[in-house]
């Protein structure tokens, strides 16, 4: 036992009081079909026994914030160590949080920024620095033993005083001399023999001491005392003199000047520290935007919707049109002479030639724009004195806003817009002279990790190596997990799920714990095949550091590289529960000889080859298409894009390579917007053509929740509830009662109990701990009123049927002859969701599971109008033997004459596409182009497709 963590009697859900040996220090893989216990053993019991045991040994002070943690159900537990869950669930989370912050290494750059930068002036290009006293020292020590000097610093004159008045006031704190143009002179002797015209316009220096060089420890802390004095006076500035003169001696005296103030060329810069580079901070945040990088104005995608064409040929939509078409020839002509190329595409422009559109020149020059109340020109059209820019048009449009043909169109133009100030970099400017190997912090949060990760390589180890080691490893990370082409700046909340968790696994590296225990769910998901290698790689670091790796996973790859593997099953549900097959993946192979065939899990027969996903017997062909033409939002690169209609269309590519921003972003957005839909506003693209007349309708079906509240379940949302509350009512026992179909919903009164309202638990506020949820005394769970409950079918109440799962439901329905509701319920059964129960909350059910209930309510409610559907990456969470029912679901809608398009990376769905179209050919910036489009077959035969390459495997 010593070296494993054992696990005996588990039966957390459907596990049957199973028995686990899992060896310490290993990568192990827990896999099996869709709701065979998979989620139950790994994180309801391994996770939630190792994170209840840490909480226990807390003081009693700190448990009271950390919630109520309850037992796993089984006998015992032995050698479990702290465990750490990165579970697959996108958080919404702030919009302040970043890729940056996320993995901890924006705060180690704004660390490095604030020890090691270096502030740059913008006027001259030369380093900003200030003197410190010891570099006054310094300078001293330099000359030669016994060599006389003068400590002195410029007299400072405010301004309600005259030079005399200032004389008089140092002579009162002890200064007696003062030198003229060099020449020493006593103040007193000053004030009595001359005026303050004479004194005007003359370089005075207030003479702080007299000394002569040497080195013992006396004379250097009065040199010392004398230069803080001088730096204190003289308003930051130290001057030294030299080779001192009389009026008599003809020797000329030198002077070195020395300055503790932050400034160069005649400008005051703010020294660097650690909240000048937060944008969390009102120290360093952009003052307009407050660190979002956003905000609500006149918003530039809707200004300019086509980005590819220039501005003489209208790219600027609000001037279009006779009357604001003069706005346009204006700007043409006075630009042009200038030097703006108004003939390049918009998105050629650089950053300073939109601000000149933008803005104007008065822009660049800081100087201010007219104020729109007074300058009335602007109000009959053009600018007279002024340049024409946007912001100009705008300050038009605003002063005649009441005119509600202006008021619409301020309207129009208003959206969430990037900050004008700071161009999304959240900070305030004066950052931007702040330097590391020639970038700003800004420069180094919007460039590609993989990017960022060669300069950092470059810099030297000196550079406070403790903080660039850090980073270092951190970008290394991120890249070795397949996230190369992130910016740091990237807003957390736009990530995908697999991006997300992958994140947490680089946090995760970066904190570097040992002996711990880390368990992933599916790592893998939204991860192209040719970087899951690199995961791999990654995983395995994470146990080498001393760990034990546990990952819920599908992927073949990722089975084949563990150590060790755990698979549950036989199948789902009722009929899962129970280990299949344990041990090293090594072993498969020779162990499972003895055994028959049929009784190996589906999992080992995939492995051994024995079971397959068959290729269809041919590809479906279309002749009619719909096709997105001049597609650039984010990093895709002006393309034009055919789908087919009424087949299968797969979209793959590496990650980041722009999948999602095609497909979701312009073609379901742009496809609501043609159909009158509500819906966001679609990335840009020049329009949608093709057979448009074809579809009826578009739907997206993701990974989001079927229903916010814990009343929703999969039975209400296929619209199957209706059906048997009809029976129920039916019932001549519900007839004498008097109960109506609305007596057995517990979302309504009447039927459901009066105690917990239907939801059969009732939660207790434990006020200074985390609320619990307790069992309702009255109905024990059940849901509904005791009278209500006596109302049977074949047996069965209310909460019987809720409480069986969908095979169960099957096969009782089917018996009873009830062919209505079971062809309601088929559906769930069709798309692998067998094991899940009637009345399961919604919000138990994982990202996957809620697709497949959408994917089963749009095959029960067998729509005839023809919809193009889109699935978000369909088989997450699936073994391979789901994914041949998920394949059989597709088909059912082809049938139906419906299109099915699919963001995926799963080889199995790619190889039985119809049509397969792969952007790339990386991700980021290097992505966003058409690599190949057409059969697998031909995908297969592209060099330059690493979905190709993957391909040709399975083909």
């Amino acid at each position: 036992m010593e070296g494993n963590i054992v696990a005996k009697g588990i039966r957390v859900n459907n596990l049957k009081g199973i028995d686990v040996t899992i060896p310490r220090g290993k990568f192990v893989v827990i896999t099996g079909l869709s709701g065979s216990g998979k989620s139950s053993l790994a994180f309801d019991t391994l996770f939630a026994d190792g994170q209840r045991r840490y909480v226990e040994s807390l003081s009693s002070y700190a448990r009271q914030f950390m919630g109520r943690l309850h037992k796993p159900e089984c006998d015992y537990i032995h050698g479990i160590p702290p465990a750490i869950a990165i579970e697959q669930r996108t958080t919404n989370r702030s919009q302040r949080s970043t890729v940056g912050t996320s993995t901890e290494i924006y705060d180690y750059l704004r660390m490095l920024f604030a020890r090691a930068g270096k502030t740059i002036s913008p006027i001259s290009g030369e380093e900003v620095k200030s003197d410190t006293i010891e570099d006054v020292v310094n300078y001293v020590s330099e000359m030669e033993e016994g060599e006389r000097f003068t400590v002195e610093c410029p007299l400072c004159v405010p301004k309600e005083r005259t030079v005399r008045q200032q004389l008089e006031i140092d002579l009162k704190q002890g200064f007696s001399r003062v030198t003229i143009d060099g020449e020493t002179h006593e103040i007193s002797d000053l004030l009595k023999d001359t005026t303050d015209k004479q004194l005007e316009g003359r370089e005075i220096n207030i003479l702080v001491d007299r000394l002569a060089k040497h080195s013992d420890g006396d004379s250097l802390s009065r040199l010392r005392e004398s230069i803080e004095t001088a730096f204190d006076e003289g308003s930051q500035q130290c001057v030294i003199r030299t080779g001192l003169k009389s009026k008599d001696s003809g020797v000329s005296s030198s002077t070195k000047t020395f300055s503790i103030a932050f400034e160069r060329d005649g400008m005051q810069f703010e020294r660097p520290t650690d909240a000048m580079f937060s944008f969390n901070s009102p120290a360093g945040a952009c003052p307009e935007c407050e660190g979002f990088g956003s905000l609500i104005g006149i918003d530039e995608s809707r200004v300019i919707p086509n980005s590819s064409l220039s501005v003489y040929d209208g790219a600027v939509q609000c001037w279009r049109g006779d009357k604001m078409g003069e706005w346009r020839r204006a700007f043409c002509e006075q630009q042009g002479a200038k030097g703006f190329p108004i003939f390049e595409p918009y998105y050629h422009l650089t950053q300073e030639q939109k601000d000149i559109l933008w803005h104007g020149h008065q822009y660049n020059a800081g100087l201010n724009m007219p104020d729109q109340d007074t300058d009335d020109s602007l109000s009959s059209g053009l600018p007279d004195e002024f340049e024409v820019s946007i912001d100009a048009f705008f300050r038009m449009v605003q002063k005649n806003q009441y005119k509600i043909q202006y008021r619409v169109m301020l309207a129009h133009y208003r959206g969430k817009t990037t900050c004008p100030v700071c161009h999304g970099r959240r900070l305030k400017k004066e950052t931007e002279y702040v330097k590391i190997a020639g970038y700003s912090i800004s420069d180094f949060t919007e460039m590609p990790v993989s990017k960022l990760n060669e300069i950092f390589k470059t810099i030297p180890d000196d550079t406070f190596p403790i903080l660039v080691h850090e980073i270092r490893n951190r970008l290394q990370v991120l890249v070795d997990i397949g996230l190369g082409y992130l910016t740091l700046g990237r807003t957390a909340n736009t990530l995908s799920g697999g991006e997300s968790q992958r994140i947490s696994i680089a946090t995760s590296l970066g904190s570097s714990l040992v002996g711990s225990l880390y368990i992933l769910d599916e790592p893998s998901i939204g991860l192209h095949s040719r970087d899951t290698q690199q995961l791999i790689s990654v995983l395995r670091r994470l146990q080498q550091l001393g760990n034990t790796v546990i990952v819920v996973e599908h992927d073949e790859e990722i089975m084949r590289a563990a150590d060790y593997i755990i698979d549950l099953g036989p199948d789902a549900g009722i009929n899962g529960g129970q280990i299949v097959y344990q041990g090293e993946v090594k072993d498969i192979g020779i162990r499972t000889k003895e055994k028959k065939s049929k009784e190996l899990s589906h999992t080992v027969r995939f492995l051994l080859g024995e079971e397959k996903i068959a290729l269809p017997q041919s590809r479906r062909q279309s002749n009619r298409h719909i096709e997105v033409k001049g597609a650039r939002a984010n990093n895709l690169q002006g393309l034009d894009v055919r789908f087919p209609l009424n087949v299968i269309t797969v979209v793959t590519g590496v990650s980041g390579s722009g999948k999602s921003t095609l497909v979701n972003n312009i073609l379901y957005r742009g496809l609501k917007r043609h159909f009158d839909e509500a819906c966001e506003r679609p990335g840009e693209f020049l329009s949608l053509e093709g057979d448009l007349k074809a579809i009826k309708g578009v739907t997206l079906v993701d990974q989001s929740s079927i229903g916010a509240s814990s009343r929703s379940n999969p039975i209400t949302y296929i619209k199957a509830y209706d059906l048997i509350r009809r029976l129920f009512a039916e019932q001549p026992l519900a007839k004498q009662m008097d109960f109506s179909p609305a007596t057995f919903s517990f979302n309504a009164e009447g039927g459901r109990c009066d105690n917990c309202n239907g939801e059969g638990k009732i939660k207790v506020s434990m006020q200074f701990m985390a609320d619990i949820e307790l069992e309702c005394e009255e109905c024990h769970g059940k849901r509904f009123k005791k009278d209500v409950l006596e109302v049977r079918f074949a047996g069965k109440n209310i909460h019987d049927i809720l409480e069986m799962d969908v095979d169960e439901a099957m096969r009782f329905f089917t018996e009873n002859k009830q062919t209505a509701i079971a062809r309601r319920i088929k559906p769930l059964q069709d798309v692998g969701l067998g094991y899940i129960k009637l009345g399961q909350p919604s919000s138990t059910l994982s990202g996957g599971e809620n697709q497949r209930v959408k994917l089963a309510y749009y095959l029960a409610s067998e729509k005839t109008a023809p919809t193009l559907f889109i699935f978000d990456e369909p088989t997450t969470g699936l073994h391979f033997h789901d994914i041949s029912i998920l394949l059989k679901a597709f088909q059912a809608l082809i049938e139906h004459g419906h299109t099915i398009i699919i963001i995926e990376h799963n080889m199995e769905i790619i190889k039985c596409a119809d049509h397969v179209i792969d952007l790339g050919p990386e991700g980021g910036d290097k992505g966003g182009t058409i690599v190949v489009q057409g059969t697998p077959e031909q995908v297969a035969q592209c060099p330059e497709s690493y979905t190709g390459r993957a391909l040709k495997e399975k083909l």
